[in-house]
């Protein structure tokens, strides 16, 4: 096996994880690598040594491989850090698969990438593919077809093309604007509570309020109506949930890592709701007790800093 599709893997400060995602990129002779890692942070005492051998560990790249690196010397912090790695990968490829440090995929989940960035290399419709699936064969359509889409971008494990990443932008102040009531009440699967927590979200991420980029992601591709083709199997794992998580510190209810057969089918390019709606009430917790209940928590957390 051989993947030469371009592979951007983004790190930070856990070389214990990171030697795990390069050994899968040996297994498949990753041909073209690029590992971009975020400075340390000058207020953790210990992590400039942790950052240094996750530097190291990129000379540990002896197969046959074109390797680019992108070092920060000074730490960007989660939303900058991560959204100026994928810029800096698509200023070099147009199109290619994006891995965190912590997710180890399926060797199928390379050739399901590749696959579907040649289907819809020019399809204005499909945003971005990922592998990662939370919802169960019960709670899809089509359970039978090898995968489906969905407005919601999922990130352990994705890829895309630079012309969907140029309608990025980190900073979404005034997304009101972009995605007005009419269209927000369509993204959040025509329920109230899918469009509060949209609503939600992305004010939060206006006022940046919480130091991620992910939800930006989420908010570009709603903005253009566009779709992400999500794999029915999941290909990927992620072996990072924990306390030196950023933000994903306790356990999410995963499926266990398969595989998907190659070649894939096409399938009809349309939202599957049923699968959506799983992931908003089961996944993001999107009802409204449950919005009740995580703004709350983000309250009292948002107290507890400030007292």
């Amino acid at each position: 096996m051989t993947v030469t599709e371009p592979i951007l893997v983004i790190a930070f400060n856990r070389p214990d994880l990171l030697v795990q995602v390069l050994q899968r990129l040996r297994e498949v002779n990753a041909t073209q690598v690029f590992v971009a890692i975020d400075g340390p942070r000058a207020t953790r005492v210990g992590e400039d040594r942790k950052v240094q051998e996750c530097r190291d560990l990129v000379d540990t790249i002896d197969w046959p491989c074109e390797v680019q690196t992108l070092v920060q010397e000074a730490n960007l912090g989660c939303g900058l850090g991560v959204s100026t790695a994928i810029s800096w990968f698509f200023s070099q490829v147009d199109r290619g698969i994006i891995l965190e440090d912590d997710i180890i995929p399926d060797p199928s989940f390379f050739g399901f990438c590749s696959g579907l960035l040649d289907r819809y290399q020019d399809d204005p419709r499909v945003f971005a593919i990922t592998g990662c699936n939370f919802v169960p064969l019960e709670g899809q359509t089509n359970p039978e077809a090898a995968y489906r889409f969905s407005r919601v971008a999922h990130i352990w494990g994705w890829a895309t093309w630079r012309r969907s990443w140029d309608t990025y932008r980190l900073d979404i102040a005034g997304w009101r604007r972009d995605l007005p009531a009419r269209k927000l009440w369509t993204s959040g699967g025509s329920t109230l509570s899918g469009a509060l927590y949209w609503a939600m979200t992305f004010e939060l991420m206006a006022r940046r309020q919480v130091d991620t980029w992910d939800a930006q992601l989420v908010f570009a591709a709603m903005r253009q109506d566009q779709l992400i083709a999500t794999c029915n199997t999941n290909l990927v794992e992620n072996i990072g949930v924990g306390g030196d998580a950023t933000h994903t510190r306790v356990d999410v209810d995963t499926l266990p890592v398969g595989s998907v057969i190659l070649p894939t089918q096409p399938v009809p390019v349309r939202a599957d709701e049923k699968a959506d709606a799983w992931t908003r009430e089961h996944h993001f917790q999107v009802t409204l007790p449950g919005i009740a209940h995580q703004t709350f928590n983000y309250a009292s957390r948002k107290f507890r800093r400030s007292a």
